[in-house]
């Protein structure tokens, strides 16, 4: 069965109205700012909305990819032929039980530190350096500073688009390594439950102040970029390859390796996602060559790419 847009925009459009949007600009989604428009892109607001979802992508045969923050995406130049969605206002929320501390997908991660911080609970004060939505940085396992949510899940909640329901999943049984799960790709991250400890709101504080100040000082966070782009090999930094391998400041296009921090690119006017994508490759094929290492990255690829980094 072919994919069909039309019939896809028909059956949102009669659920969903004028929210459904055709040709939207992917750029304004990212942290890259780049990449091209999504056929169709929908901010998620409801239950309602997302069997809505369910039944076009049911009908029409649609291929759909959830955006959070965009902070771990590169969208094709080309765009996305398929169906975008972010998870709108009613899922930023959170919920205090005791130690537990809960929170919709659309909750920004650095947010969610900061409840957990006004609940005098620690444990994600790592949290305050990521600008991920919650429910991106628990599908890919998101971490820093020595620390990572699979530590702290108890239970994800996701919606399950295949039958159209949601489903509570433990989450001994998804998965976790690191900055990876096996949580079923076709599923939305709707919500999740951590358990942290009660902890002095002062010492919780001033941890997350030194992990916003040693950001500020190491990552260049007044240029585009989409955070770390590889993972970090096992008992290695990704950073301290690419920098040793003279790698540093190398450009393609308006893609650059960054001067502060090896392991970011940053992009400027005019770039395009084939240079970053070009950029990574010859980073690969540099670490390749110092230290007989590949790199894996860590950046999700949404859209088609003439040439796609492994």
């Amino acid at each position: 069965m072919t994919a069909d847009l039309g019939l896809a925009e028909a059956i949102l459009r009669e659920r969903c109205g004028d929210r459904i949007r055709a040709g939207f600009p992917m750029a304004t989604l990212t942290t890259f700012r780049i990449g091209g428009p999504a056929a169709l892109f929908l901010e998620v607001d409801s239950s309602q909305d997302l069997a809505a979802v369910a039944e076009a992508v049911h009908a029409a045969d649609v291929p759909f990819v959830v955006v959070g923050k965009g902070s771990n995406v590169l969208v094709s130049d080309a765009g996305f032929r398929g169906l975008v969605l972010r998870l709108g206002r009613s899922f930023r929320w959170t919920s205090r039980d005791g130690d537990l501390l809960s929170a919709g997908g659309s909750m920004p991660l650095p947010a969610l530190a900061g409840a957990a911080l006004a609940h005098g609970l620690a444990g994600l004060e790592w949290g305050v350096a990521i600008p991920a939505s919650f429910g991106g940085a628990v599908r890919m396992n998101a971490g820093a500073h020595g620390g990572e949510l699979s530590t702290l899940l108890e239970t994800i909640e996701l919606y399950d688009v295949a039958h159209a329901g949601a489903v509570t999943v433990k989450a001994e049984d998804a998965g976790f390594a690191y900055r990876s799960s096996v949580l079923p790709p076709e599923d939305i991250v709707i919500a999740a439950r951590l358990r942290l400890m009660p902890g002095d709101r002062e010492t919780i504080r001033a941890r997350m102040d030194e992990v916003r100040e040693w950001r500020r000082q190491h990552q260049p966070l007044a240029e585009p970029n989409c955070g770390s782009v590889f993972k970090n090999p096992p008992g290695d930094f990704a950073a301290r390859l690419v920098d040793e391998a003279g790698l540093k400041g190398t450009t393609i296009g308006g893609a650059a390796v960054s001067p502060k921090h090896a392991n970011f690119i940053v992009t400027s006017e005019g770039a395009l996602a084939a240079d970053v994508v070009d950029l990574i490759r010859a980073v690969q094929e540099g670490v390749v060559e110092r230290f007989s290492v590949r790199l894996e990255p860590e950046v999700h690829l949404v859209g088609e790419f003439d040439r796609i980094p492994h």
